[in-house]
């Protein structure tokens, strides 16, 4: 990857692995857009002891993000399966690492957007996608949901939302993302893409 070339991070955390189909879902939908790429990344696990430490490369799927994939991302999608209504701790602990881009309004007018998926369709997907905007609007980031304009909004009987993409796992979390739910990451993903190639052009033009 280039680093000339502005990039979408997609930043999320995956138990059952929905999650993490579901970014590359959106992954796809980024780079259907010429001149932009999709940055995968993931967070390690959080443990309640002190003794446990994750490798620092996973065994699989995607590497662990650190600040400069945040710092240099041209938008992010943070993805996320939810904890009684809110993302799961892991991501959390990332994003609160991130005081130092804060400070340096590394992230301000960078387009964002989340996604979630939940073990059954009223299992807090609007909360966690709601609470999960909160910390990128305090970056200064510009939050972008999916507009009704993408008719699968109206059809789906599972996930999808106008707040970011979601998915109902079942409650044994083996349930597929179905083929609404893809098309609704897909054109998430098109549209995150289209915003940051717009604000990374308006980012250049304002810089001195």
């Amino acid at each position: 990857m280039s680093e000339a070339t502005p990039y979408v991070l997609i930043l999320y955390y995956s138990r059952s692995g929905a999650t993490a189909d579901m970014a590359r879902q959106l992954a796809a939908g980024v780079e259907s857009i010429p001149g932009i790429e999709a940055r995968l990344r993931t967070v390690p696990a959080v443990s309640p002891t002190c003794e446990a430490v994750d490798p620092e490369i996973p065994e699989e799927g995607a590497v662990y993000a650190d600040l400069d994939d945040l710092r240099h991302c041209s938008a992010l999608a943070l993805g996320s399966p939810t904890r009684f209504g809110n993302m799961a701790a892991p991501l959390k602990y990332f994003l609160d690492t991130t005081s130092s881009l804060w400070m340096n309004g590394a992230l301000i007018d960078k387009p964002a957007s989340a996604f979630t998926s939940t073990s059954s369709l009223h299992g807090g997907q609007e909360s966690t996608l709601l609470t999960m905007l909160v910390p990128l609007l305090h970056h200064g980031m510009v939050y972008a949901g999916i507009p009704y304009s993408e008719t699968e909004l109206l059809n789906t009987q599972h996930g999808g939302t106008p707040y970011g993409a979601s998915h109902v796992a079942g409650a044994r979390s083996d349930r597929p993302v179905d083929e609404r739910e893809r098309v609704l990451c897909k054109a998430q993903g098109k549209r995150l893409a289209k915003l940051a190639l717009a604000m990374h052009k308006m980012r250049l033009e304002e810089a001195p």
